[in-house]
């Protein structure tokens, strides 16, 4: 059998599982007052300090004018700022505030929470496995 019979495309049976966590993730995230993509912006920034709109559209999956939305929104909301880019006068780099930590500092034990309850039938093998099967295609895909 072929990788489209019974079992369905990876592809889509990865991003139906999105669809599916994100309204999960979405309620939780509500009681912080934080959408999935602002959540999701604020741990690339926290990861990555510094990056630019454009960089923040890749990584959260969305055009540079609506990440350049997203970090106006967050901004007015004192969650990130923007800062001149040494290296590029025409972009700007985001930063986390204090506020913006924590807000993600806050948020993250809800997500934890969903992400424990979605994986509870797991096994620590299976969770491993999966985590690792997921970062592999993020780094082959990105290369």
């Amino acid at each position: 059998m072929d990788s489209y019979g019974d079992d369905g495309c990876v592809t889509f049976l990865v991003r139906h599982a999105w669809l599916s966590m994100r309204s999960v993730l979405a309620e939780a995230l509500d009681e912080h007052g934080l959408s999935v993509q602002q959540y999701g912006t604020l741990l690339c920034v926290r990861k990555d300090p510094g990056l630019t709109i454009a960089d923040v559209g890749r990584v959260v999956g969305t055009t540079r004018q609506s990440a350049n939305e997203l970090i106006t929104g967050m901004e007015r909301a004192g969650l990130v700022e923007r800062r001149p880019n040494p290296k590029d006068r025409r972009t700007q780099q985001i930063h986390l505030t204090d506020a913006g930590a924590r807000r993600l500092d806050e948020a993250t034990p809800a997500i934890r929470k969903v992400e424990d309850e979605l994986e509870a039938s797991f096994t620590a093998a299976d969770r491993s496995a999966a985590r690792a099967w997921l970062a592999h295609m993020v780094t082959a895909v990105e290369g």
